[in-house]
């Protein structure tokens, strides 16, 4: 309950929900594992989106934060 948005891609999904939190699910390479960034998806995320192997959120600070495979967009660390 509480999901406002989902998005996913070849294999993995993420939900939006009305919190701000983001939930995701599917195959840990293309998404599916956000563990990495779980602090920052806790809470002030506005969007998602997805591609074939990545995903990626937009919080209310303007940050992006992206995880997936790396070659797909998953890491946005050099540009953040």
């Amino acid at each position: 309950a509480g999901v406002t948005s989902i998005t996913s891609n070849r294999s993995a999904c993420a939900a939006l929900k009305d919190s701000g939190e983001v939930v995701t699910w599917g195959e840990t390479r293309h998404g599916g594992d956000s563990s990495a960034v779980a602090d920052r998806l806790a809470a002030g995320v506005t969007s998602i989106t997805s591609n074939r192997s990545a995903c990626a959120a937009l919080k209310d600070s303007g940050e992006v934060v992206t995880w997936g495979e790396t070659r797909h967009g998953g890491d946005s660390s050099a540009v953040a």
